[in-house]
């Protein structure tokens, strides 16, 4: 995941974002020319990523980036600091890396939707200055630059990937409910009907799994609800009126879905859907055995299953199918995906900013960008990789997920937006144990969210439109 999207700030967090919220984000040190490989001198580099799963493909990738960088540097050291966290709980200890000089790695894995609230925390440090003479960064598409980018207008971090999201199936038990191999779903009701023709005739196999809750963090709220929201008529966020949405009839709906396949047995139990590690078990355990029917995931799943993921597979080609997410009644673009991606930023507190900017640009490189498109499954972000013969023939599913981009949506890059995304995960975790209806879920929603924003002059009823 990348994961791959996961968020819920716990009280401590919020409590750390206003606590050094009037830090300064820069840095007196003055900048080298950019575009030098050899701008800045020997120095020892702390490198801090979420080690999601058994972490292989990343932990091969900065290892492999770590020789080359430190044979081209002699004198220097490169430290890679894994977080073994799930998703959720690697923000807030990233937060806490960042708040102090002492704690503060050079580089960090940085959620493209977290940017703006760690700007106004003070976290992160502007890259205009280095870029600017960088010769790589027209290769980068647009839409990578916007994600990394401050309501100030200044970057932020450094893409290295972005991804879409959709249903993954399983053909062969497609097979035994009498399903077709084709599989290409209208409706949620689509969604619904074969899910529970599964649980019927094929006893033993998990119907549908959609993330759920809290230890899911933002795989819940991005990879399952907001996957639900944005197929109906309404959204989180009106760009125009620049107000949060509340009261909302697709917000009640898709809290529906959500308790329609707890109640009804069709998603994993309440209890295993809470696992922190559901995610990790879904891409190595529960696909790969045939355990489950459908998968409501992103494009980078089948990283586990090549030759160098953490669970290889190589029959997942022809055993699995991908099919969109269709709208909730077919209307609108009548399929929908979300995505995110991941940047390598520089906090504002790194002892060695210089050094940490030459690392971003070996990361960068083309031909290590492609490496890790190709093996952490991404969908790439620069222009020369998403020409590159091997990237583009890397996985059967790559075309058919990059193809989802032209009707993908983005969470709202805000710095509110991480609370919101913490009380839509309440509101699911709340439903899918039966602890609230979704009508009280959605209310007590409403509530907490005007309190976020800055009360109701700062929501509206009305949604933008797809």
């Amino acid at each position: 995941m990348k994961s791959r999207k996961r968020f819920t700030v716990a009280a401590v967090a919020s409590a750390l974002l206003l606590a050094v919220s009037a830090c300064s984000q820069g840095s007196t040190t003055k900048q080298p020319d950019a575009g030098s490989s050899q701008s800045a001198g020997p120095a020892h580099i702390k490198i801090a990523y979420q080690q999601w799963g058994p972490g292989v493909v990343m932990k091969n990738f900065l290892t492999g980036v770590k020789s080359e960088y430190e044979a081209a540097h002699p004198g220097s050291q490169v430290e890679i600091v894994p977080v073994v966290a799930s998703e959720n709980d690697y923000y807030t200890k990233i937060q806490l890396m960042m708040r102090s000089p002492n704690t503060a790695p050079d580089i960090v894995y940085e959620d493209t939707f977290l940017i703006n609230s760690d700007i106004t925390a003070g976290y992160l440090k502007p890259l205009d200055d280095y870029i600017k003479n960088w010769d790589q960064w027209s290769q980068f598409e647009d839409t990578a630059k916007g994600a990394a980018k401050g309501q100030d207008g200044k970057t932020y971090g450094v893409p290295d990937g972005t991804d879409t999201r959709a249903l993954w199936y399983n053909k062969q038990i497609f097979q035994k409910a009498g399903l077709p191999a084709d599989w290409q779903p209208k409706t949620w009701d689509d969604v619904l009907s074969a899910a529970r023709t599964i649980k019927q005739k094929v006893p033993g196999v998990t119907p549908f799994n959609m993330y759920s809750g809290k230890p899911m963090g933002e795989g819940s709220a991005m990879q399952g609800f907001e996957m639900l929201l944005y197929g109906t008529k309404d959204t989180l966020y009106n760009y125009d009126q620049k107000k949060w949405v509340v009261g909302s009839q697709g917000f009640k709906d898709s809290l529906n879905f959500v308790k329609t396949v707890f109640t009804e047995g069709l998603a994993p139990s309440p209890k295993d859907a809470l696992s922190p590690n559901m995610g990790s078990k879904v891409g190595t355990e529960l696909l790969p055995q045939s355990k489950l029917a459908i998968d409501l995931d992103g494009s980078w799943i089948y990283g586990n299953w090549l030759k160098s993921g953490a669970k290889p597979w190589p029959q997942w080609s022809t055993v699995l199918g991908q099919t969109a997410m269709p709208t909730q009644d077919g209307s609108g673009k009548g399929k929908v995906s979300l995505s995110g991606g991941w940047t390598w930023a520089i906090p504002a507190k790194a002892k060695s900013p210089d050094a940490a900017w030459d690392f971003i640009k070996t990361l960068q490189t083309p031909q290590n960008a492609a490496k890790y498109a190709t093996d952490g499954a991404q969908i790439a972000v620069r222009k020369d990789v998403a020409s590159n013969a091997a990237y583009k023939s890397s996985s059967a599913s790559t075309q058919f997920f990059t193809d989802l981009v032209s009707v993908t949506v983005y969470r709202p890059a805000l710095p509110e937006y991480p609370k919101v995304s913490n009380e839509i995960i309440t509101a699911m975790e709340s439903v899918m144990t039966g602890q609230s209806s979704p009508d009280d879920a959605a209310k007590n929603y409403d509530q907490a969210v005007e309190g976020i924003v800055g009360g109701k002059d700062s929501t509206t009823t009305k949604s933008t439109g797809q």
